[in-house]
């Protein structure tokens, strides 16, 4: 595994954790815990498919497994965003972690770019 690959293992995992953090201080009301829950597994679902993708079989396997990473980074996005907008946190409170997810998603996108352009698929 490449030091890239390694700093962004390191990421997505922090990036869970801090989900994790999130999830246990917001308030206990039916709209927060049901998109609280949403959260909580799509963010962490990013880090493990992050890592399934590093034993991938084949440059399609690979690809195929970071879709799936960005397909859960995406939903992360959404997520936060309708905390935000449904007024449950602050925007201030959730700006850190929309950076990092948006920050993650570009990485993603930009590494599945490469080997697609590497393997003629793109």
């Amino acid at each position: 595994m490449n030091e890239r690959n390694n700093d962004l293992r390191e990421r997505t995992t922090e990036f869970a954790l801090r989900i994790i953090r999130m999830y246990t201080k917001l308030p206990k009301t039916t709209e927060a815990q049901t998109i609280g829950k949403q959260v909580l597994r799509s963010g962490t679902s990013v880090g493990a498919q992050f890592h399934e993708s590093q034993r991938a079989k084949s440059d399609a396997d690979f690809i195929h497994k970071l879709e799936g990473c960005l397909q859960e980074a995406d939903e992360t996005a959404y997520w936060l965003e309708l905390l935000v907008r449904s007024e449950i946190v602050s925007p201030e409170k959730l700006a850190p972690l929309r950076k990092e997810i948006d920050e993650i998603i570009a990485i993603l996108v930009t590494i599945v770019t490469k080997v697609k352009k590497r393997i003629g698929k793109l």
